[in-house]
């Protein structure tokens, strides 16, 4: 009798027929397949919940700054009658704005045009540049330093923690423009660049309310 009458995936010389070995090699590369896209995941969600933790500490400085202001009898340095907004709110549109500009480098990239992303990533890490220049230029102006009272301590604390997550921020952009140029460095997914766009919109919300708490709110 014919082995291939006995087993369909045997052919006529006892050989297994290619059929069989095309679908264990679709098997094991949708075993792969699935297994790279759970580890993104984990990786994605270890991510977000560093995040949270920073959340925490942001909320933490934020509590503080409204509790010492609302019970301090003498809550501005001597001197001081308020601080300058104009120049603050022009950094402040800067660095919202480059929210808009890291999500169309995003789409670029998902769009596999790699030199539109470059532009637009560019773009974003200038714009967070530029806003740390400001915030330097700011700083360089005021009549107040770091030991005058409560206020002059949780102006630079604040600041200058927010300030040290946006020049985070834009290192991540540089390293992932350079790999940008690595062949192949998207084939296994777009995580770095994902994490990075999300600590981005961090930063900026995170801005925007302590530009609220302490430029705004009189």
């Amino acid at each position: 009798m014919n082995p291939a009458e006995l087993d369909p995936t045997l052919n006529a010389q006892g050989e297994i027929s290619q059929p069989l070995e095309t679908h264990a090699a679709h098997s094991a590369h949708s075993a792969h397949s699935a297994h790279t896209h759970d580890d993104a995941g984990n990786r994605m969600f270890g991510f977000i919940v560093f995040l949270l933790s920073e959340s925490v500490i942001f909320l933490s400085f934020f509590v503080g700054y409204v509790v010492y202001k609302t019970s301090a009898l003498e809550w501005l340095p001597p001197g001081v009658t308020g601080l300058e907004i104009r120049e603050p709110a022009i950094n402040t549109v800067v660095l919202v704005s480059s929210s808009f500009v890291i999500y169309i480098a995003e789409r670029f990239l998902h769009n596999k045009n790699l030199w539109g992303f470059r532009a637009f990533w560019l773009l974003t890490a200038i714009m967070g540049s530029y806003f740390l220049y400001g915030q330097a230029v700011e700083w360089s102006g005021l009549p107040f330093g770091f030991t005058d009272g409560v206020f002059g301590g949780s102006f630079y604390l604040l600041t200058g923690f927010h300030g040290l997550h946006v020049l985070t921020g834009v290192l991540l952009q540089l390293i992932m423009l350079g790999r940008s140029f690595i062949p192949g460095n998207y084939d296994k997914g777009e995580f770095g660049v994902a994490a990075t766009s999300l600590f981005w919109h961090f930063v900026d919300v995170i801005w925007i309310l302590l530009f609220v708490l302490i430029y705004v709110w009189k």
